[in-house]
């Protein structure tokens, strides 16, 4: 297999923790030295929409099918787009950026259409007839990444902020897209590469009278190591909250407030609320945000005997919805006698108990009871925060970056958590240090393959290809 090394392209800045470079070891990755086209828009009509081209002939690709371009660097020009015959088809802003200091580090050309699908395609047709291929799902981003302008985590956050349906989430992923998470990886890394340079140089060096390192100090060394790896494991508890959300089933019985409850959770009317008992008879379901946590509500079908079939379908699946769910909100009616000790037992997971109206009750609230209003929103901002308090780890929220939220990048480092800790009892059992090392290279592996410093290209295609086309 052929090794292709990308370097670092001049002008494009030193990220802290990067290594020597970028290795790609494949025969089949895609061609870097194509040009590129894509609409970078979503589809449907739009004021705007943008055709985007990368790579060396980006510029007499667009050349032949818009006039008149100067492709000055970095300035808007007008130009028009025109068919295969000449005629006009639109006018157009043509911005060109040039190679290194662009998205891909490559010549690349932004053509800003109005947003006629009709004209989009026109575009890419025309950007294709004259030479360009069409790009591959997230190839624009796969091509900042081979080029050094973006490492791994980075590239991952770029699809993560595309993708947020909270500011949160989008907060979270511009961080990452800036290197949090590399900055944070890095340092442990380093330390990891220091014990491993350690053990080589008293191995290879043994004759030079180079002191082998004393099992006090590796075990000294490998301890933060170990600390840190553990502790970044343990942010993707909330982490992965923050990407996946997490889902909510509202149960109870018939006419407690759930589906206002639901509504009022949501912040608008989804769900048909009356006074007759059994109004809901299927899932009713809609994602809201608290404190930035995509949270998908589902509302149930009241839970009570009955003999009516499609009510029986409804409730069956109000049962099927709590064993789904990460937690289950059981509504009760506090101005009536409504135990929820029967259908507690009967959930699987985390469970809030909430007591609905609180504003008609007169008795005292039971212990455990969270009170809130579904009419006038009385104790619904203290089961906003109960819910998230239910499923977050302890002091989460306090984190505003550096935490772990892809499930790849979790289970790299579970895996170099093992290794670690291996090689913590080999030093323990006094293993010779060549075999400490296969612990400690194994441990360095999983890191590498989050970082991007060795990764096959099977996972960079899997990476890439969850974007979407033109980006």
């Amino acid at each position: 297999m052929k090794a292709v090394r990308a370097g670092t392209a001049t002008g494009v800045a030193d990220r802290p923790g990067d290594a020597a470079r970028i290795e790609i070891f494949s025969e089949s990755a895609l061609p870097l030295g194509d040009t590129i086209a894509a609409i970078a828009t979503p589809p449907g009509r739009s004021g705007i929409g943008i055709v985007r081209l990368s790579g060396p002939g980006a510029r007499q690709v667009a050349a032949q099918f818009l006039s008149p371009v100067a492709f000055r660097p970095w300035t808007a020009h007008l130009a028009e787009l025109r068919d295969s015959a000449g005629r006009t088809v639109d006018q157009v802003m043509v911005t060109f950026y040039e190679q290194p200091r662009s998205y891909t580090a490559e010549d690349m050309v932004e053509i800003s259409c109005h947003g006629s699908p009709v004209v989009l395609r026109h575009a890419v047709e025309r950007a294709v007839c004259a030479g360009a291929r069409l790009a591959e799902p997230g190839e624009f981003t796969m091509r900042a990444f081979l080029h050094g302008r973006l490492d791994l985590p980075q590239a991952e956050a770029v699809r993560d902020l595309i993708e947020a349906t909270t500011l949160y989430q989008a907060r979270i992923a511009a961080q990452q897209a800036s290197g949090s998470v590399s900055r944070r990886i890095a340092p442990v890394k380093e330390q990891l590469l220091e014990l491993i340079l350690l053990l080589e140089a008293g191995i290879d060096f043994a004759e030079d009278d180079v002191a082998i390192a004393a099992s006090e100090e590796i075990q000294r060394r490998l301890a933060p190591i170990e600390v840190a790896v553990d502790q970044l494991v343990a942010s993707f508890g909330y982490g992965g909250l923050v990407r996946q959300g997490i889902t909510l089933a509202i149960v109870g019985r018939p006419n407690v407030g759930k589906s206002s409850l639901f509504n009022r959770l949501l912040e608008q009317d989804r769900a048909i609320v009356t006074e007759i008992p059994g109004t809901t008879r299927d899932l009713v379901s809609e994602t809201a945000s608290i404190r930035g946590i995509p949270v998908k509500l589902y509302d149930t079908a009241g839970i009570r005997k009955t003999t009516e079939k499609v009510e029986a379908l409804g409730i069956e699946r109000s049962y099927q919805a709590m064993a789904d769910a990460d937690l289950t909100v059981v509504v009760v009616d506090l101005s009536a006698s409504d135990a929820a000790d029967d259908l507690k037992s009967r959930v699987g997971g985390a469970v809030l108990v909430a007591g609905n109206k609180c504003d008609l009750a007169h008795a005292a609230v039971p212990a455990g009871v969270i009170p809130v209003s579904a009419l006038t929103g009385e104790g619904v901002p203290r089961l906003r925060d109960a819910i998230l308090d239910a499923v977050a780890p302890h002091g989460a929220f306090e984190r505003e970056s550096g935490f772990i939220t892809s499930v790849r990048h979790e289970q790299l480092l579970r895996e170099s958590a093992t290794y670690l800790a291996k090689a913590r009892e080999a030093v323990a059992a006094a293993i010779p240090h060549e075999m400490l090392l296969l612990d400690l290279y194994a441990a360095l592996r999983p890191i590498d393959a989050i970082t991007g410093a060795t990764t096959a290209d099977d996972i960079l295609n899997r990476i890439f290809s969850t974007f979407c086309i033109g980006k």
